[in-house]
């Protein structure tokens, strides 16, 4: 008898012994489906945490650097304390770094404040409004649903005018145009020139989408005349960020008088530092995650490794005149592996099926999808549970002696 042979009479004789023992089965299942159910799940929501992050920081922009005075990442509480002491970034800084810069495709101000915004009989309490100049169109990496940001001459000039953020948009005007219209922004009237499209939320917190960009000068008239600035500073190229790193640091020094052996009183973020550490916490939690969930796996194959033993007990006569007969050590040995790996893989298609509503719900909150991926991968898990739960009691049946096994009762 060839292996496919055997295999497909080991497959009839151990799911005809999966159906004799159906309560049996079904409880041994059980542990195989909250096993897999609770490995795909923690799997699912790990890949949608990382597909949230990575969403979120990309608005960041993998080729702009971000200075501002204190390190998005300190070290200790003394770090944050000598940052905290560090001089503010000033605008005229600003500008005198955006005429030194040479490697930089475009270098904006960002500096913030909280105030209410209105339209006739409509209002929102608090949005942030952006101050920065008509560079930030292309170091925020922002894009326009309708209308323009604003102009160089409108910027440098410190014009009345704003640009909404989407949700401000909504608010305020509903279906109607904003463009063209005036609102009342603090204590002062803004034309609306344009309205950014859906940015979504940064770090599942901040929404981008409650923000009022208006001209730097008019934000240092209006709302705050020393303020603390930030800095936007995307590369020329990709590939010559670091050069450009190395460009921005030097100038920065220059600007704020800073001796060869000073340290700098400023810090230059970027997206791919954040996301290292994101990588480097998501880690672990993950190892934890997987190990704390996958015992529950452990435990469903413990218990489909005792149910086979006592299968083999139980059909020990039966095992012993197949041999009898003319049946190979391989034939009894495929026969029970199938059996096991059969209970397994029920359990798995179960857990899969649970799953996906489950996920679904899970939408709600974070990108998760049951991927193609994640299904095979359920499956493969279950499959080589099965393969492992019943190789020792498989492996004793097809070692049992003959005539032993006939003489058992």
């Amino acid at each position: 008898m060839n292996v496919l042979s055997e295999f497909k009479e080991g497959a009839s004789i151990a799911f005809d012994a999966i159906r004799a023992h159906k309560l049996r089965s079904v409880l041994t299942t059980l542990g195989i489906v909250i096993g897999v159910l609770t490995v795909t799940l923690m799997g699912t929501a790990i890949d949608g945490l990382n597909r949230a992050f990575r969403e979120s920081v990309s608005v960041l922009g993998a080729d702009v650097l971000h200075v501002d005075r204190f390190s998005w990442f300190s070290d200790n509480r003394n770090s944050w304390m000598r940052e905290q002491n560090r001089p503010v970034i000033t605008y005229a800084q600003i500008r005198q770094l955006a005429e030194q810069m040479t490697m930089a495709q475009a270098v904006a101000p960002f500096t913030d404040f909280r105030a209410p915004i209105s339209y006739q009989n409509r209002n929102s309490s608090q949005v942030f409004v952006i101050g920065t100049t008509e560079q930030f169109i292309v170091t925020g990496g922002f894009t326009l649903a309708t209308g323009r940001f604003f102009l160089a001459e409108e910027s440098a000039g410190g014009r009345p005018v704003c640009v909404l953020g989407s949700r401000v948009a909504t608010n305020l005007f509903g279906i109607e145009s904003p463009l063209g219209k005036s609102v009342r922004l603090g204590q002062g009237k803004f034309e609306v020139v344009g309205v950014f499209a859906p940015q979504g939320n940064f770090m599942g917190q901040f929404s981008l989408d409650n923000q009022v960009f208006i001209p730097v000068r008019q934000f240092i008239g209006t709302f705050w005349n020393n303020p603390s600035f930030q800095i936007q500073v995307r590369a020329a190229s990709p590939d010559r960020l670091e050069e450009t790193r190395e460009e921005l640091r030097g100038v920065l020094r220059k600007i704020r008088r800073l001796a060869p052996g000073d340290d700098d009183d400023f810090s230059i973020n970027q997206q791919q530092t954040l996301i290292e550490t994101f990588n480097r916490v998501a880690g672990t939690i993950a190892a934890v995650g997987l190990f704390i969930t996958g015992l529950s796996l452990f435990v469903g194959a413990v218990g489909i490794m005792n149910v086979m033993f006592v299968s083999v007990a139980e059909r020990t006569r039966e095992i012993g005149v197949r041999k009898a007969i003319g049946a190979r050590r391989r034939t009894i040995l495929i026969q029970f592996l199938i059996e096991a790996v059969g209970i397994c893989v029920l359990g798995g298609v179960i857990a899969v099926g649970l799953a996906w509503p489950i996920i679904f719900g899970l939408r709600h909150f974070l990108p998760a999808t049951l991927s193609i991926t994640a299904v095979s991968l359920a499956l493969g898990v279950s499959v080589l549970t099965g393969v492992l739960a019943g190789l020792l009691p498989a492996w004793r049946a097809s070692r049992l002696d003959p005539v032993d096994a006939l003489r058992s009762e």
